[in-house]
């Protein structure tokens, strides 16, 4: 995708080098848009492997709402292994507090629990929210079946009396669905963006959301829109991911569901993504 690779190339030209809480500097610059239409093809990048499972199974744990580390472990999806939750290990980013927080499966009231219970108080990753939280996806599903033209669709992860107790303040913080000529759009906003290993993850999970949510209301799929806040690259990947846009870009993937009955029935082994060729991956160290 030409707007992908347009960010990353504006990084390495402009980017500016800064320290951060994890230690490794990161090339940075104030601001980028990405933007897809969705009848060119999903969203998963080519210049390199993205194991769209590991998308997937992540999307249907936020949608269930989900906080437990475990569950993902379950599905073979390893991507939330290094955090979790102040309340069980205070974050550090040396070895011994990172094999702790490693070993502790609480994530604290994370992305999917904000979307299906903002508002309420959350206790650990097993107990029940206490109080009368917002289910936000709930609502804004049956708010686009009933008044699609409606411009408050909006589903926010960032509660700040929430922020001390998650394993990672939401980095993608809320998103906005619109309606137009019949074609639903998602827009997602996001405060920190790791361009090399995290966005491409973003792009194709917030894609497969857009798509989930147009099965939903009967909708076309429309723009898929990123607006990014603190975009960068480490300097430990500059190399990699150098190489990784002089590739070609080959012709994007489609998305397929079937059986679809609604949203919150969804499990991530009914959607599959079909003639993707991608480019070999490319490994990452991840900055914790």
């Amino acid at each position: 995708m030409k707007a992908y690779i347009d960010i990353v190339k504006k990084i390495l030209e402009n980017g500016c080098q800064k320290i951060n809480r994890t230690g490794v500097d990161a090339l940075s610059i104030a601001g980028a848009m990405f933007e897809h239409d969705m009848t060119e093809g999903f969203p998963l990048l080519t210049t390199k492997k993205i194991p769209f499972r590991l998308v997937a199974s992540e999307l249907e744990f936020f949608i269930r709402g989900i906080t437990d580390k475990e569950w993902l472990k379950e599905q073979n999806n390893h991507i939330w292994d290094e955090w979790c939750s102040p309340d069980a290990v205070p974050y550090g980013n040396d070895e011994q507090t990172k094999s702790k927080m490693k070993d502790e499966r609480e994530l604290g009231p994370i992305y999917g629990w904000q979307w299906r219970n903002f508002g309420a108080l959350y206790s650990t990753y097993n107990s029940a929210p206490n109080g009368n939280g917002i289910d936000q996806l709930r609502l804004l599903a049956e708010t686009l079946k009933k008044d699609p033209d409606n411009r408050r669709l909006i589903v926010s992860a960032w509660n700040p009396c929430d922020l001390s107790r998650m394993a990672l303040p939401p980095c993608h913080y809320s998103f906005q669905v619109t309606v137009i000529n019949g074609k639903l759009n998602l827009l997602w906003n996001q405060r920190s963006v790791d361009v090399a290993l995290g966005l491409p993850f973003n792009i194709a999970s917030y894609g497969c959301l857009l798509h989930l949510l147009a099965k939903e209301s009967g909708l076309g799929e429309g723009k898929l829109i990123g607006f990014l806040g603190d975009t960068h690259i480490y300097v430990n990947h500059i190399d990699a991911i150098g190489k990784q846009i002089e590739r070609e870009p080959k012709t994007l993937p489609k998305i397929k569901t079937e059986k679809f009955t609604s949203i919150f029935d969804w499990h991530y082994t009914d959607t599959v993504i079909e003639n993707y060729d991608p480019h070999p991956a490319i490994k990452f160290e991840i900055a914790v």
